[in-house]
This record gives C-alpha cells, sequence and structure tokens, in this order.
C-alpha cells in the first residue's frame, strides 16, 4: 500500500503502436504501463514531470504539451514544434525566464487621480493603479499600489525576472523581508525606497493601514516566481553582492542629502540607485526650491514623474497645460520641451530616468 498520488493527462490515440515509438524516443519518457497484453490499446508514461495516458477510447482532444528546457538543441534533434501520430502537439520553449525589453514607444502622457482610474486587486489581495496606460509599448510599469486595510500580507517568498524594479514607500509603512538583507524584516517608511535587484528572493510582511507604494518595473510584462525552499530571514549575505549586476540599494529619507537638481529652481536628494544599477536606472527625488523653473528637455530614453506633494502646471510643446497635484503622474519623451509652472512652496516629485546618465538642456517652449 502507497500513499502516493498522481495526476496524469489523458490523451487519445488511434492505434497505440504509432505512438509510443514517439513518446519513448523523441520526447523520452518512459513507459509504465501497457495492456492488453495480446492488443495494447492503453498505455501510461512518464517523463519531465509529466504523467500521460493514452487510450483508444479516450473521447477527448489531443491537446497541446510543452516541454521546458534551457537547452533546446539537445532536445527532440533541435525540434521545438512537433506533432505526435495522435495529434497532441509539442512545444519546447525554455525552462528560466527570459527577459526581454521592447524597443521603447514614446509618447507623452499624463494620469492623474482626480480622473478615477480604476483600481484594480492584484497580486496578494494589492490594490494597483496603472500609471502608464500605454506602458510605453511595453518597456516600463508604473504602479500606485495601496493595501487599505494593512495588516499581515498574504505574500510568499518570490522573485522577479526583471530589469530594474522600484519600491518606494508613498504613505504609511511596510515591513518587507529581503535575501541576504539581514534576521528580521527591513521597514521602508514614507519616503524611503529600494531596488529590487532581479530576481532577489523577497516576501512583503506587513503594512500600515492605507499604505501606499509607488511601483516601477522595466519591462511592463516580467514574471514572478514562487521560491518554495527558500526561507526569510535568511542572514546577512556579502554586502558587495550582485543581483545580475546590481546590488540591493535602500534609500532612507532621514539619513539623505540634498543638492541642486538637474533643473533650475528644485533641490534633489539621490537614493543611490544609479550607482547601485550601474546606471541602468536613476531615482530622484526632487522639490522645489523657488524662482521660476525655466523650460528644459532631455534626451534618455525614458522619463516618468510621480508628483508626491503640492501642485504645479506642466507646460510641454505642443501640448495643453496640465494642472497636476499630489497622486498624478506624466512621462515626456525625448526631445520635448516641457516647464514645470507654477509650482506650489511643498512641490515634491519622484523622478526615474533610465537609463541615468542623459544630458538636460535648457530651452524655450
Amino acid at each position: 500500500m502507497t500513499d502516493a498520488i498522481l495526476a496524469e493527462i489523458l490523451l487519445p490515440t488511434n492505434e497505440l503502436r504509432n505512438d509510443l515509438p514517439f513518446w519513448t524516443k523523441t520526447i523520452g519518457m518512459r513507459l509504465e504501463n501497457i495492456f492488453p497484453a495480446d492488443n495494447p490499446s492503453v498505455a501510461s508514461l512518464s517523463g519531465h514531470g509529466l504523467r500521460v495516458r493514452i487510450d483508444k477510447a479516450a473521447q477527448v482532444p489531443p491537446g497541446k504539451i510543452r516541454i521546458l528546457t534551457d537547452d533546446p538543441a539537445s532536445f527532440a534533434g533541435g525540434e521545438t514544434r512537433l506533432t505526435a501520430p495522435n495529434g497532441t502537439e509539442i512545444e519546447v520553449v525554455p525552462l528560466s525566464p527570459q527577459l526581454q525589453q521592447p524597443e521603447t514607444v514614446h509618447e507623452f502622457g499624463v494620469r492623474r487621480l482626480k480622473d478615477s482610474a480604476p483600481w484594480v486587486i492584484g497580486r496578494a489581495g494589492m490594490h494597483y493603479r496603472d500609471l502608464i496606460p500605454s506602458r510605453l509599448g511595453g518597456s516600463i510599469i508604473a504602479s500606485h499600489i495601496r493595501i487599505p486595510d494593512g495588516g499581515p500580507v498574504p505574500d510568499m517568498v518570490h522573485y522577479h525576472t526583471v530589469g530594474f524594479q522600484l519600491i518606494y514607500c508613498y504613505k504609511g509603512w511596510v515591513d518587507v523581508m529581503y535575501e541576504d538583507q539581514g534576521d528580521g524584516m527591513l521597514r521602508l517608511s514614507a519616503g524611503d525606497c529600494v531596488i529590487q535587484p532581479p530576481e532577489i528572493r523577497h516576501r512583503v510582511c506587513h503594512a500600515s493601514p492605507n499604505i501606499e507604494v509607488i511601483e516601477i518595473g522595466v519591462p511592463a510584462e516580467h514574471i514572478t516566481t514562487i521560491d518554495h525552499n527558500m526561507t526569510l530571514p535568511n542572514g546577512w549575505g556579502d554586502p558587495d553582492r550582485e543581483w545580475q549586476g546590481q546590488k540591493f540599494v535602500h534609500h532612507v529619507k532621514d539619513k539623505a542629502v540634498w543638492q541642486p537638481f538637474r533643473i533650475p529652481g528644485f533641490t534633489a536628494r539621490d537614493t543611490g540607485i544609479a550607482a547601485g544599477t550601474k546606471g541602468v536606472a536613476n531615482i530622484q527625488i526632487a522639490r522645489f526650491d523657488g524662482g521660476t523653473p525655466p523650460a528644459t528637455l532631455h534626451d534618455t530614453d525614458i522619463h516618468f514623474t510621480f508628483v508626491l506633494e503640492g501642485s504645479m502646471t506642466l507646460k510641454a510643446k505642443g501640448e495643453p497645460d496640465r494642472q497636476l497635484s499630489a497622486g498624478d503622474a506624466f512621462v515626456i519623451p525625448p526631445g520635448q520641451a516641457a516647464q514645470y509652472a507654477d509650482c506650489s512652496t511643498d512641490l515634491e516629485l519622484l523622478e526615474a530616468t533610465l537609463p541615468a546618465g542623459f544630458t538636460t538642456t535648457v530651452t524655450t517652449l
């Protein structure tokens, strides 16, 4: 007697003897049982983490099976699409998630909170608001995320196959565990931020009531993988460790140094993310410092800004003026002149640019 429980996929066949060589020799599965002996019509096979039952009496579609491998050249003679004699389609695809960065489709775009952009319920019950609906052709996603009730978050240890990812704590606080970052939880308070390097394991644990964060991911569509084997926290790791060439960066607002911003009339606190990502991205928090900021243009690929506090008028060449306030967001394409006008004294902006190194030129509208 055994406690084992197996699951198998049922597939049809017209003639079992025609199918067996394909499934055993081409696909590399192992025959487990076959019957009846005098004229076999049913066979069960296993392999690659899958069990199939091929049955001449099965009244089911032939279906489609995906084989996952990072060495497709050594599987089935390098074929990536095959069809079994019984009609089952076989597709050979990468085992490890692949990062593909789409080419940016530039646009001038504004997303205002008062326009009632819909909130949708996403992973772990969190509410998401899309800040760049077009996602610039799939090159970036920016989300305004909130957890209204706070408390424990039903999250699991996971990681993202991503090129760049920022978590900025906008309101409240949130406790997160990160791989190699200590023996307890790391708290992000309002104004703090972290970058989650590609494939760093982490888990969101607790959040204050009405917690809000801004999350930026590049590219827009990226895979989240649950790690069922790692337990967090896992202690301190190598402080110089890199994940896909990026270091873990935890920026604390209260320890920040303010310095002149790229646009006159503003000061900024640098988060250290440009250095931590080796120039992949830069995150700066800019606040209005007085005067009349001039019109400028930039030459970076992606330029995203979220209004954290205060209000301003966004003027851009060829566009009507936009009155912006806290919770609004905008993207400005390279080469388009824009001016931050009518700035309130408490204006504060979160600016994300990819890549980090670029030129700002003072111009006129």
